[in-house]
């Protein structure tokens, strides 16, 4: 997510959450049934099926070819962003705050649920990645680094004898072998201080990356989640359009 969309859609979640909050002030029972509530409600459906469209687009390879040809999928995934927070908010917008039936509280929270979980989700998923992107290439150098000091070590062979079976697993306990007192031994070639603090900061990395490997299997079974609750939220949603036909229309027999 770029920049400037993540403040954008961040806005747009925190006018959700107020406009949300306002029930606790305001209640306008019959702003649902108005002309303007009415618009409201059918824009705010409408957009909401974007996201849908969006997540078939991205599963159907047939579809996904045809459409990239002529739309980007990083186009089509700022639509779905845009859409799936500004259709919520006509439809918060729609409710005027009345949530009393069991289909329109139960619809309002999955909702929020469904906005909230797709944020959260997607902004915390890119930041992991490119975490651990970041770290992975730290390490590298570190690595990188830590073996040109053994070959610098490699004039003094009791010292590298000892380094050797610590090259890649455990450092702490090879920080500590390098720093133990040899009287006989001559002036070492690197500094055993500097080798300890480069030895604490592979492992600090390492286990950073382990962190953030955790982080990215959770996250993985966040998007399952998501998606059932966002089918749970249609299903709703279909059920919610359909009475108010149902029974709006009833009253013009």
């Amino acid at each position: 997510m770029k920049e400037k969309e993540k403040i954008i859609a961040s806005a747009l979640v925190v006018i959700i959450l107020v406009l949300w909050a306002g029930a606790l002030f305001h209640v306008s029972p019959r702003f649902a049934g108005s002309l303007a509530g009415g618009i409201f409600g059918v824009t705010g459906g409408l957009l909401m099926l974007v996201p849908l469209v969006y997540t078939i687009i991205k599963r159907v390879k047939s579809l996904k070819t045809a459409t990239t040809r002529r739309v980007p999928m990083r186009t089509l995934l700022a639509w779905h962003i845009y859409a799936g927070l500004v259709g919520p908010l006509l439809v918060l917008i729609h409710t005027g705050h009345k949530f009393e039936s069991f289909l329109g509280l139960s619809l309002t929270l999955l909702t929020l649920i469904v906005v909230l979980s797709g944020f959260v989700g997607r902004y915390l998923l890119a930041r992991v990645g490119q975490g651990l992107r970041e770290k992975k290439a730290r390490l590298e150098t570190l690595n990188a680094a830590y073996d040109q000091m053994v070959t610098a070590l490699a004039t003094e062979p009791e010292r590298l004898a000892a380094i050797r079976p610590f090259a890649s697993f455990r450092r702490r306990l090879a920080a500590v072998l390098l720093t133990a007192d040899d009287s006989n031994s001559r002036q070492p070639a690197v500094e055993p201080l500097n080798v300890v603090r480069h030895v604490e900061a592979i492992a600090d990395v390492e286990q950073a990356i382990l962190l953030h490997d955790q982080f990215k299997k959770w996250f993985s079974r966040w998007l399952k989640w998501h998606l059932c609750v966002s089918l749970l939220l249609y299903l709703l949603l279909f059920f919610h359009v359909w009475a108010s036909l149902y029974f709006g229309l009833r009253w013009f027999q």
